[in-house]
């Protein structure tokens, strides 16, 4: 007897094909029989016909790295229907842990959050081991991190060039990395450390990267008035290198930028044309989120925690600060993208009572420049600081949407305790407002795009599809109102009747 049968069924099966009607059977962990409607029993019969029923959906780019250990469960995501997701993008990873492990957390906190377990693995395998001890709810596949890299083979002076012996230290742990299931290299020019590498190191990694079959995701160097040439770095790397690659969440930031994005695209066209195998994925929100201390320029992002905070508290360092926030070069000035009006507190672990509040409403109560504001929050804040900004327009975010080189992404954070609501609702808000009310997408190429085409972006052979023989992931939606009735990872209930069981039937996938 099938463990569950969803009946009468309106399947959109993730290839892109029209929904049609049918029953569709579960056994143990696999997708075992597709029929006509009305046809079959099992233990479980759900029958929901108003209702959509499609591949678990899979989220290309996210942060949960210590999420998983906190809450194993998953329910942020489960509850959005997504049962797969990528974790250490941005170059903000968990391996291979270097020996100073306090550079490491203090690095990755304003992104990963805090994790007060005891941080006692070593490389990919046995943070796997340590994962798979506890146990997770949904299905998770881990790029190896440049920072992490960078940390484990530069020590504490890791904000500079790396020589040639450090290099060839990184390219032989990310090999081991890779070896062990890693499915890929992850660096963020944006971020500290990331942004010293230079091209013989970064050449170096790809070509590890591409010896071992894996992705190369990377959140680039400049998405403001520099992300044409920061576009033509990435796609320079990847063509010269052979590897695949996943340019992350992709926009254009600021107001004076929104003109770019067809160069943009016009520009990633060109080089797919041209043999490079390169896809992008986006979170369906104008706004975004970050580190409030990734405002600071460049030189700025040298410095440890402490430094920072002293620097914009000496009037020599702050106004130099504020000169190069304003003018930037060959950076992504946030604050000069999209103003302090756009930049709202999300999270401040020691200056609660400015969460919620943008700059320009800070500096008005204050009597202030926003500018000399922000550099105020960040001399005062002692622990995690996180903002979210208004970015681009939404007829920009809706032309990339509708690109054929888009997939599904959150870009999920976890390291406040009001997150982002791309964290917990990314999936749903897609379907609910792009597909049903603004008609942006049709229902089966949303679909195809959060499931079938990340499948095969990953190289998944038995996942993404409602086939049989493939993998009993599965999600059963109200696509009118946005929400999830049931969802099944490897075949076995994660959520009934909207609610989540926390039960543990993920596991880690790899390559």
């Amino acid at each position: 007897m099938y463990d569950y049968v969803f009946r009468n069924a309106l399947i959109v099966d993730g290839t892109g094909e029209k929904p049609y009607r049918g029953d569709v059977a579960v056994y143990s962990s696999i997708i075992c029989l597709i029929a006509a409607p009305g046809s079959l029993s099992g233990k479980h019969v759900i029958e929901k016909p108003d209702m959509v029923l499609s591949p678990g959906f899979i989220d290309i780019h996210s942060h949960d790295d210590l999420e998983v250990l906190k809450r194993p469960w998953m329910e942020a995501k489960l509850t959005q229907g997504i049962t797969l997701d990528v974790n250490g993008n941005c170059g903000i990873g968990l391996f291979p842990l270097p020996a100073e492990t306090d550079d490491l957390i203090s690095l990755v906190e304003d992104v990963l959050g805090c994790y007060e377990g005891e941080w006692n693995w070593k490389d990919f395998s046995t943070y796997k081991s340590k994962i798979e001890e506890v146990g997770l709810g949904i299905n998770m596949a881990f790029l190896t991190s440049h920072s992490a890299l960078r940390l484990s083979a530069l020590g504490k002076d890791v904000r500079r060039k790396a020589s040639k012996d450090e290099v060839s230290l990184m390219c032989s742990l990310l090999d081991m990395q890779l070896k062990e299931g890693s499915i890929g290299f992850s660096t963020g020019f944006y971020y500290s450390p990331c942004l010293f590498a230079d091209e013989y190191e970064l050449l170096s990694l790809l070509e590890v990267v591409k010896a071992r079959n894996g992705m190369f995701s990377v959140h680039h160097r400049c998405e403001g008035d520099d992300i044409l040439p920061s576009l033509k770095e990435v796609l320079s790397l990847a063509q010269r290198s052979g590897v695949q690659l996943e340019i992350s969440h992709l926009k254009a930031i600021g107001m004076r930028n929104q003109d770019k994005v067809e160069e943009a695209l016009r520009l990633i066209e060109e080089y797919r044309d041209n043999g490079v195998d390169v896809k992008f994925d986006q979170y369906p929100y104008e706004y975004g989120s970050t580190s409030l201390f990734s405002l600071l320029p460049p030189e700025f992002q040298k410095l440890t925690r402490i430094e920072q905070r002293l620097a914009v508290s000496l009037e020599n360092e702050r106004e130099e600060i504020k000169r190069e926030i304003i003018s930037p070069s060959g950076w992504d000035s946030i604050y000069s993208l999209v103003g302090p009006e756009n930049i709202k507190m999300l999270s401040l672990d020691s200056q609660k009572e400015l969460e919620g509040f943008t700059l320009s409403e800070i500096a008005e109560k204050r009597n202030s420049d926003p500018l000399d504001v922000l550099l105020d929050i960040l001399a005062d804040e002692t622990g995690k600081a996180v903002m979210m900004d208004i970015t681009e327009t939404k007829d920009n975010l809706v032309r990339i949407m509708r690109h054929p080189l888009m997939g599904f992404g959150t870009d999920s954070l976890f390291s406040s305790p009001s997150p982002h609501p791309r964290t917990r609702e990314a999936a749903m808000h897609l379907i609910r407002d792009y597909v049903i009310k603004e008609k942006v997408l049709t229902l089966e190429d949303a679909v195809r795009r959060m499931s079938g085409e990340n499948a095969l972006r990953l190289r998944l052979k038995d996942r993404g599809f409602i086939k049989e023989g493939m993998k009993g992931d599965l999600v059963l939606f109200n696509a009118k109102e946005g929400c999830v009735d049931t969802v099944l990872v490897n075949g076995k209930a994660a959520v009934l009747d909207g609610r989540c069981m926390k039960d543990l039937h993920g596991m880690i996938i790899t390559r």
